[in-house]
């Protein structure tokens, strides 16, 4: 493997001409990124260069790993189970298999709190389902996917440099436009991780939409990120975006992140990042990481998009960030709230660049009993993140109950009619297409559109019914969460079958260590529920950092129920706090 013994970072400026991801492969958009000069740079916890990659040096590594593939005799299509960690190799595995005519699958490579077991476990059920025949990962990571491998099956697993070190074959024809790119697993917040199979076509569609449209990428343009590259944001947007369009990234480990947020808007300062993603959480976690001695250290006008995208955005939580960046030169205008989902390789809607964080103010009632987004203003009004309009060739629609599309301003089901749509989920007899509807994908989510606009208000699954309303948790969660001048996500609500109806039960972290005080407190939040809901609930205090979260991050209030009914001991406070029930 070839790269530089002292790694210097790649530049911004090509040494050829920009194309905006106009091209039917990966591989083809990666031959013509290998002569750009720019790549990709690996940051250590310290904010130190640890390693850098030409595309051209990865385009050339990743040849040499695919006549390795070619040598295991794997037929087309075969899928490649990759410990997807932030490292070159990564990048060298996942365009090595495409080149090899077999079909990546980027695995996790995140242990939790919960210890290295549940994640072998994971990664050993993840192999099963793809029906992988191979399996990569680091030297790091190695140990893990080796008894992951070896707990039902013998998968090989393999490092890139025992590969590399091994017999060659030759290089079967390049893969097509219509053959399977990937598998992205999805992050399973309702239920295990189901796999999106995604064409080269379907993903070079959304990458060019994203690079041209969504993002309108310049010849200045530099990418910066810390998202894990095992699930769409990254992957898509972070690996293969910036490769599409011959641009420039700096990476930092999401591990390191969450244990040095503040690298982050560092980094982009220091090499003039000018592109930037995070689920809100992220902007959470900076700006209450930040000291205002560290913004005004900061040089990040030139930080031209701060995209955001999740099932739902607070608005409250990129407002704060952009006030705590602000001594640093960042200007809200960079703000750049967007939807999309792994089923239609990554993005769907972007709000145009530069205009900034735009909401939209509905009435709560209005929403609950009639089930429209009336405008309205005052402490009865919700507040959401506008998400922008759909990318050309890119159609939302939104459906009652019924199946019928919903008027301007009505909340319902989001459907999705899009050129990057999944062929279906993997299953191990075939592809589940139970999501699509003709040509239209079922996303799950819930929201209106206002004048083109999206809107998304929550998951479908996750709406609770209690005494015939419908209530958003979300709504419920930060309530709980103001009330407790918490932390967002430190909250999960959900229901639970009473002996005579549903109840609403609400979980809390909390940090209070004294008990008279956190009785006081849980009070509190259950009377500001009561109040804001006209619901009686439970509320329960839990240990700090218990609410399970899924490997991207996100609050899965189904396996926080599940560990409720439980009783499961990782919810326990370490000083033991009763329950404040009704």
């Amino acid at each position: 493997m070839t790269h530089s013994e002292l790694p210097t970072v790649t530049p911004t400026a090509r040494a050829q001409a920009l194309r905006l991801g106009d091209f039917p492969t990966l591989w083809e958009a990666l031959s013509y990124a290998a002569a750009s000069g720019t790549g990709v740079n690996f940051f250590d916890g310290r904010g130190q260069l640890s390693a850098s990659l030409s595309w051209g040096e990865i385009a050339e590594n990743a040849e040499a790993l695919a006549r390795a593939f070619a040598a295991l005799a794997l037929p087309r299509g075969s899928r490649v189970g990759i410990v997807a960690e932030t490292h070159p190799d990564f990048h060298i595995a996942f365009f090595a298999a495409r080149r090899a005519a077999l079909v990546p699958v980027p695995l996790p490579a995140s242990i939790h709190m919960g210890g290295t077991a549940p994640f072998i476990e994971l990664l050993g059920r993840l192999l099963r389902h793809a029906d992988a025949k191979v399996a990569l990962a680091t030297e790091a990571f190695l140990p893990y996917l080796a008894d992951a491998a070896a707990a039902d099956t013998q998968i090989p697993v393999h490092t890139v440099a025992g590969l590399l070190a091994g017999p060659e074959g030759a290089l079967p024809p390049l893969p097509g436009p219509d053959e399977v790119a990937y598998v992205q697993y999805t992050s399973g917040s309702t239920q295990f991780p189901r796999g999106a199979v995604l064409t080269e076509r379907a993903t070079l569609r959304n990458v060019q939409g994203i690079i041209r449209d969504g993002l309108k990428i310049t010849e200045n343009d530099r990418f910066c990120s810390w998202l894990p590259i095992y699930h769409d944001m990254g992957l898509v947007g972070k690996v293969m975006v910036p490769m599409a369009s011959q641009t420039s990234i700096d990476y930092l480990g999401s591990r390191e992140f969450a244990m040095r947020p503040r690298l982050w808007p560092r980094l982009i300062s220091e090499y003039g990042g000018t592109i930037s993603f995070s689920p809100p959480f992220g902007y959470e976690l900076t700006a209450r990481r930040l000291r205002p001695r560290d913004a005004e250290g900061f040089s990040l006008a030139h930080w031209r998009i701060a995209g955001c995208g999740a099932d739902m955005i607070r608005p409250q939580v990129l407002e704060t960030f952009a006030e705590a960046l602000a001594p640093g030169g960042f200007k809200a205008e960079a703000l750049m709230p967007s939807y999309g989902m792994a089923e239609v390789s990554l993005a769907v809607s972007f709000t145009e660049p530069g205009t900034g964080l735009k909401t939209d103010r509905i009435d709560r009632l209005a929403r609950e009993r009639e089930g429209i987004a009336k405008a309205a203003e005052g402490p009865e009004s919700l507040r959401f993140t506008c998400c922008g309009e759909a990318l050309p060739g890119y159609e939302i629609e939104i459906r009652d109950p019924s199946g019928a599309p919903c008027a301007d301003g009505v909340l319902g089901s989001i459907f999705l009619h899009t050129p990057s749509t999944m062929e279906g989920y993997l299953t191990e007899t075939g592809l589940d297409r139970s999501a699509l509807h003709g040509e239209w994908l079922d996303t799950g989510d819930l929201g209106y559109l206002r004048a083109g606009t999206l809107v998304v208000t929550g998951r479908r699954k996750d709406l609770l019914i209690v005494n015939g309303r419908n209530l958003w948790p979300q709504d419920l969660e930060l309530t709980a969460e103001r009330s407790a001048e918490g932390r967002t996500g430190d909250a999960a609500a959900f229901t639970v079958e009473g002996p005579e109806h549903d109840e609403l039960v609400v979980l809390l972290q909390c940090r209070e260590r004294d008990e008279e005080k956190r009785q006081t407190l849980l009070r509190t939040v259950r009377r500001a529920v009561q109040t804001a809901f006209g619901v009686e609930a439970q509320i329960h205090g839990v240990a700090p950092h218990a609410l399970p979260r899924t490997t991207s991050g996100k609050l899965s209030r189904a396996k926080a129920k599940q560990l409720f009914l439980d009783q499961d001991p990782s919810l326990e406070l370490a000083l033991g706090a009763p329950s404040e029930t009704p």
